[in-house]
């Protein structure tokens, strides 16, 4: 009989990795074998093959002919692609807001939140790149439409790497929580225009940290002594 793969098994070893590849902790066309994730991990090949098809379906790693499976990274185009769509979405987003309203109590502990933080410094060792994106989530869930969240969370999942070098100043953090606070304040004030212009402003000022963090992120890749122990 067939061995089944067990879902939590290869679950937790999809989450392992896609969290190496979202961290550019491979190189680009870094290659899988069956054998080195069955060595790594410690399982038979049957939760492997699941991990891998896994991997593919969700466009982290791609499956060449003669060639297995390879790392999928982004290059500049396709980057600033997403930046593209994710400006989109979330003026859809803001649009929604300002005319269909939202939840009170959340936006006034959204923009409480967001007032203190312009307050912290970098040494306070607090994640500001999640602490960005779960504000453009939250603002996602608010239009309690599901499907819009989990597109903005899959793009938010691809560029963590460069939010990471984003908000790497005070003045940076400053200006972020500035920009984060006069969204809301626009779509409190039911000002359309108005908050469609902060959103943009603030993801273009994230866009253009893009080609310096793929070079840094390159950079550590290739010189860091662990990537071939990966």
């Amino acid at each position: 009989m067939k061995e089944k793969p067990s879902p939590n098994l290869s679950t937790d070893i999809f989450s392992v990795l896609k969290e190496r590849i979202i961290h550019w902790e491979y190189a680009p066309g870094h290659r899988f074998t069956e054998e080195g994730l069955c060595i790594e991990f410690g399982v038979s090949r049957s939760p492997v093959r699941e991990v891998l098809r896994m991997l593919v379906e969700n466009q982290l790693v791609e499956k060449t002919p003669h060639k297995g499976y390879s790392v999928k990274q982004l290059d500049m185009k396709a980057i600033h692609e997403l930046y593209d769509v994710r400006i989109a979405l979330e003026t859809y987003v803001i649009e929604r807001l300002t005319q269909s309203g939202y939840p009170e109590k959340e936006w006034r502990k959204l923009y409480r939140s967001w007032q203190g933080l312009r307050k912290a410094t970098l040494e306070n060792k607090v994640d500001f790149a999640k602490l960005d994106e779960n504000f453009h989530e939250m603002l996602a869930s608010w239009t309690g439409n599901q499907t819009l969240l989990q597109q903005i969370r899959f793009i938010d999942e691809r560029l963590h790497f460069i939010r990471m070098t984003d908000i790497t100043s005070t003045d940076r953090l400053y200006i972020t929580c500035e920009q984060h606070l006069k969204i809301l304040e626009c779509i409190k004030e039911k000002n359309v225009e108005c908050a469609r212009k902060a959103l943009q402003l603030n993801i273009e000022d994230g866009r253009k940290n893009v080609e310096h963090a793929i070079k840094e992120a390159l950079a550590r890749i290739y010189f860091s002594p662990q990537t071939s122990d990966k």
